[in-house]
């Protein structure tokens, strides 16, 4: 191995692929068992590595020199190999510091709470003083020397201003995860979430519904990517670049998630941009037929539309919000249950696909909009709610071809 990452679980990592658009190298995800790090440390057979969970400090006795960032830290993820000499740096301090700064969010005389105590929570602590914080507060679930319980953060320090968590709750495939609980601290102004995947946590995501700014880790990771590759050829990565890549690897990443109406289009607009965007496409309805065993008209007659939607509750939940990179057309009634929306924010760009009430014809193959009369109650209802859902919301036309290619134009952020 010439270049790459080297942990001991990296199936979701998205590491290879933010390298390859910084820089024009072969890197490798090398997932190393613990018993074996001390043989491939002391082999030295690579040109440079970044180091992930849970080997950030265990390199350390192996490494010939250290950055002094990384010694005040006490976690090295990014090796160099000069001449069989090895020369550790932590990259992750810069990734956190431009995760915070280019954010907008100020630590400066603010009381900041770090959750966790890994090599990340060191970063962060380290970043937290030389953003001028005035308190840090470290918390843990075991009580170390040195922090606070969970119990004693939200009983004493409930007036934090912003926290920091480096802790793995939250990332997938456990989204459901939450490290702490936002509403309980009444002067709160920021939530960092080094977490990656998904895109949006729990944690950010009731951040954010208590009127706090938040924001989560894929920024950090492309920016230690790119501090990281400075260091592995010797070259200057612009901010610019790093912001580029960022966009471009959050769009890769994100669902596309179709709303609407019933009779909208949005099982043929989604397979269109499926096509298009040379991703896989995903109908819930499809899926709870699938689970079911029957067609949705059976499952409203024989259960009631209570079970219908406890099964749509469900596959949201399971089978279509842990996804990433994928085409995703909802139900119709899909927006009803609030918890739908928030499982499909974590990964989803939300698209109401709006079409004028008289193109939205009535068919029997849907139960709540099989006659004309349902069809304007179901809109009127439904309206305020897909819209207020959306993250994107288009008024389309009849021809399915242009209607994709307004989608499609408005999810890249181009001009429609």
């Amino acid at each position: 191995m010439e270049y790459g990452c080297i942990g001991e679980k990296l199936q979701h990592s998205f590491s290879k692929e933010i390298h390859a658009r910084l820089a024009d190298y072969s890197y490798e995800l090398c997932e190393i068992p613990k018993d074996e790090l001390s043989k491939f440390m002391q082999k030295k057979d690579f040109r440079a590595i970044n180091v992930t969970i849970p080997y950030k400090t265990a390199v350390i006795p192996y490494l010939d020199e250290i950055s002094e960032t990384a010694k005040k830290i006490g976690a090295v993820n990014t090796i160099v190999n000069r001449g069989g000499r090895l020369y550790g740096y932590n990259t992750d301090f810069f990734g956190m510091r431009s995760l915070i700064t280019e954010n907008g969010i100020s630590l400066k005389n603010k009381k900041v709470l770090i959750l966790g105590t890994g090599g990340t929570s060191k970063t962060a602590h380290a970043v937290a003083e030389d953003l001028g914080a005035r308190e840090i507060i470290t918390v843990s679930r075991s009580e170390k020397d040195g922090t606070v319980s969970y119990d004693e953060a939200y009983r004493l320090h409930d007036d934090a201003a912003v926290i920091i968590n480096t802790t793995p709750a939250g990332m997938f495939p456990k989204i459901d995860a939450e490290a702490i609980d936002p509403a309980r601290f009444t002067e709160l102004q920021a939530v960092v979430d080094a977490v990656y995947n998904p895109l949006k946590t729990t944690l950010s995501l009731n951040a954010q519904s208590c009127g706090v700014k938040a924001v989560c880790g894929l920024y950090m990771l492309v920016a230690q990517a790119a501090f990281a590759v400075e260091k592995f050829i010797n070259i200057k990565i612009e901010k610019d670049k790093i912001k580029a890549v960022y966009a471009d690897i959050l769009r890769q990443k994100q669902n596309l998630v179709l709303i609407g109406m019933p009779g909208c289009g949005k099982t043929t607009i989604g397979n269109l941009l499926a096509e298009k965007l040379d991703r896989p496409f995903y109908d819930t309805d499809k899926l709870i037929e699938k689970r079911a065993q029957k067609p949705i008209p059976e499952i409203f007659a024989a259960e009631g539309e209570t079970h219908f939607r406890a099964l749509e509750r469900d596959v949201i939940k399971t089978e279509v919000a842990p996804l990433s990179g994928a085409v995703i057309a909802t139900g119709g009634g899909a927006v009803l249950n609030p918890q739908n929306i928030f499982e499909l924010q974590k990964n989803g760009v939300l698209v109401f696909l709006d079409r004028k009430l008289d193109a939205l014809a009535a068919t029997k193959d849907r139960p709540l909009s099989s006659t004309r009369a349902a069809v304007e109650k179901l809109y009127s209802e439904r309206y305020p709610i897909y819209k207020d859902a959306a993250d994107i919301h288009l008024n389309l036309g009849d021809d399915p071809i242009e209607n994709t290619r307004r989608v499609l134009a408005a999810f890249k952020g181009e001009n429609l």
